[in-house]
């Protein structure tokens, strides 16, 4: 199978969005648009709530406005970048300001959106991103963690099966079905697989695959 087919798979399944944004109409409408596309989505509406979850769970794409309110993101986009989990970063801005867009970049932001969203070009964008970061590899300018592909030697023949599939982009209900064991089973192989391989997300283990 091909790496474009690995990355069109396994990108419409759990990779997760979060949408940074004061306005409530903003986030409920990008997580519409990003659940119709197979993410999974969630939003936060102000610095301190996205700080708390991210605490909790790493998101695969961050999407956040300039201006989170009254305070300025671009301190909280160079914290999480210095988190060094390699997901991408897209600005929101209420107007064009290139000033803006410049310091968006060099703290790391992937590209700037300005309001109103063309919506089109924010998902082709983030498409393009993890794609990159695919084909990138496990550590690029320090941008990315390592990934431990020696892992593979420790994994059961059963936790390759379950390894495969989810790259494939199958759910845990679907790979279940096809092996013939409950989705809670999967997902107590999918754990180990990710144990063993140190990845953290799908991400991660399509990075392993294409890399390995």
């Amino acid at each position: 199978m091909t790496s474009g087919i690995y990355y069109h798979n396994a990108l419409n399944r759990d990779l997760l969005v979060k949408i940074v944004d004061a306005d409530h109409a903003t986030c409920e409408a990008l997580g519409v648009l990003f659940r119709l596309e197979g993410f999974q989505t969630s939003f936060s509406t102000s610095i301190a709530e996205f700080l708390g979850s991210i605490e909790r769970k790493i998101p695969d794409v961050v999407i956040i406005n300039m201006h989170v309110g009254d305070e300025d993101a671009l301190p909280t986009v160079a914290r999480f970048k210095n988190m060094r989990t390699g997901a991408p970063i897209f600005m929101l801005s209420e107007s064009q300001n290139v000033g803006g867009a410049v310091d968006a970049m060099k703290v790391g932001a992937a590209d700037v959106i300005t309001k109103p969203i063309d919506t089109e070009h924010l998902v082709r964008s983030v498409r393009q991103a993890l794609q990159r970061n695919v084909h990138i590899g496990a550590v690029q300018s320090g941008s990315h963690r390592p990934v431990e592909v020696r892992g593979f030697s420790q994994l059961t023949p059963r936790e390759r099966e379950v390894l495969q599939l989810i790259t494939n982009g199958q759910s845990n209900k679907e790979a279940g079905r096809e092996l013939g064991i409950s989705p809670r089973t999967i997902e107590v192989h999918r754990a180990r697989v990710m144990e063993k391989l140190g990845a953290r997300n799908t991400a991660d283990l399509v990075r392993i695959v294409l890399t390995s």
